[in-house]
């Protein structure tokens, strides 16, 4: 599987085109699986998963002009037979992931089997915010949230070797500065990035590049 992990989705022609490439192919002649999770453990989380799947909230993911898109609830796949899911996922060029809350996205991903699927597939796993957090060793203790039990800890997938600081000096979020990203960076002890809404981080393989028309820093 190739990775392109964002902040803030598609949000300018460099990731579009980082996107097209990975892809090998048009968006308008793939076929995609959205996965909005992590929205459902936001208190306005129900509003977020509902923008993202028509394609209306600010994070250009699924109103690209897809070929197709499907819906996959992660949290549905526990107590379903896998011939009934498992073919679309197959079958997707491309894997949309909303943001929202990266541990329990994390939590679904593990209850689902999907992160044990999801190495195994050939496609692009394009990643927004939490959903692409959720690919790391370790989201750090600043973004711990939701938490199923007291004990909590903030470890995740690592599919990627590297940690992911989103939406560096985003307006709406004024505690997500340069200075909480190099303190964040501190309780880390793998490679980690600090990345705006314009930005991603593209890995293919063992190759891993930062395409950016914003802001970004290596903290470790």
């Amino acid at each position: 599987m190739k990775y392109l992990l964002t902040s803030g989705g598609v949000q300018n022609a460099s990731i579009h085109q980082a996107l097209i490439e990975m892809l090998e192919k048009p968006i308008e002649a793939c076929h995609a699986v959205a996965i909005t999770t992590a929205s459902y453990a936001l208190p306005n989380g129900v509003e977020l998963a509902t923008n993202f799947i028509q394609g209306k909230d600010e994070a250009p993911m699924v109103g690209l002009g897809w070929k197709s898109v499907g819906l996959l609830e992660l949290s549905a796949i526990p107590a379903l037979a896998e011939e009934t899911w498992r073919p679309a996922l197959e079958k997707a060029d491309v894997i949309l992931v909303n943001g929202g809350d990266p541990l329990f996205l994390h939590h679904w991903f593990v209850e689902s089997g999907f992160d044990q699927m999801l190495p195994e597939l050939t496609g692009v796993y394009l990643g927004m915010s939490a959903g692409s957090m959720v690919l790391t060793p370790r989201i750090g203790t600043y973004f711990v949230g939701w938490q199923k039990t007291a004990e909590q800890s903030d470890t995740t997938l690592g599919l990627v070797d590297f940690s992911i600081f989103p939406h560096l000096d985003h307006p709406q979020l004024p505690d997500n500065h340069l200075q909480a990203a190099k303190e964040w960076a501190k309780t880390l002890t793998n490679p980690a990035y600090a990345i705006d809404d314009a930005t991603a981080i593209r890995v293919i393989g063992s190759n891993v590049d930062v395409i950016s028309e914003g802001n970004w820093v290596q903290l470790r």
